[in-house]
């Protein structure tokens, strides 16, 4: 399967990005159904009607511009976040096709950023990570540092790695533990673990950094806009966001791991730069 590489990268990334929205859509069953006692294999239909979705109403992307983000049968709106989970899922694989340097890397980030879309949806709607999904991301993560180790056969490498991933989600439960859970859940404490060994030893710093700057930046926007809405008299059902408020920080450690991984920015390196 190597020659898959050898391949134009143009051609890759299409090919990838049009997998990954069909992937998207699937995800996005699993997130309706996971934890729901539903089976993943049950036809698909409107959450409002209940009407049975034919073939031509379940093509990624194009059947919700098609239908205008409504259902065909009451004409109730579909959420926008099937579109958005597509498109984020096809974006992913077209990047990480772009950036595996080997097969089993590229099998082991398809997994894993599929997996990381379902943990930042479901952690947004729910505030909760499921301790499944993070069992998941770990086997992916043990496994793949596992191939790491017998291509380099350089145990000291590997010993590095494991610790500074245990060092980024200690880091994460001590603010649980000092705050006892206001800052952040313990799901977050865990799904550090995987993240800081798929991102590599010399990254966790710069990942567990990016994701409070990008939390702290979203934070500061929300609440922006709910003041802007406020006083113009915008949306007045909407809930009021404040800074008591309670905001998912897995996304947020998410986006972070995914800005790390992908153009492999140094933190340090910004800062000196900048100052």
């Amino acid at each position: 399967m190597e020659f898959l590489l050898a391949l134009p990268k143009s051609y890759l990334a299409i090919n990838s990005f049009v997998f990954g929205i069909i992937i998207g859509s699937f995800l996005n069953v699993v997130l309706y159904r996971l934890h729901t006692g539903k089976s993943l294999s049950g036809h698909s239909h409107c959450l409002s009607c209940g009407k049975r979705l034919r073939a031509r109403e379940l093509v990624p992307i194009f059947s919700y511009l098609a239908l205008r983000g409504r259902c065909s049968g009451c004409g109730s709106l579909i959420s926008a976040r099937y579109l958005f989970v597509e498109l984020l899922t096809g974006s992913l694989f077209g990047a990480v096709i772009m950036t595996a340097e080997d097969i089993v890397t590229l099998l082991s980030m398809l997994i894993f950023t599929a997996l990381l879309v379902v943990v930042a949806v479901y952690d947004y709607r729910h505030l909760i990570i499921p301790d499944d999904l993070v069992l998941l991301l770990t086997g992916v993560a043990v496994l793949h540092t596992g191939y790491l180790l017998l291509m380099s056969r350089d145990s000291l490498v590997f010993a590095i790695t494991l610790g500074t991933a245990f060092l980024g989600s200690a880091f994460f439960y001590s603010l649980w533990h000092m705050s006892k859970g206001r800052w952040i859940g313990f799901g977050d404490v865990k799904l550090a673990f995987p993240l800081g060994l798929m991102v590599g030893a010399g990254a966790v710093f710069s990942m567990i950094v990016l994701s409070f700057w990008v939390g702290a930046a979203t934070g500061l926007a929300i609440l922006g806009v709910g003041y802007v809405r406020r006083y113009f008299n915008l949306g007045s059902r909407c809930r009021q966001v404040t800074m008591k408020s309670a905001l998912p920080f897995a996304p947020f450690l998410i986006v972070g791991f995914l800005i790390v991984y992908f153009t492999k920015v140094d933190v340090v390196t910004l800062l000196t730069y900048a100052f």
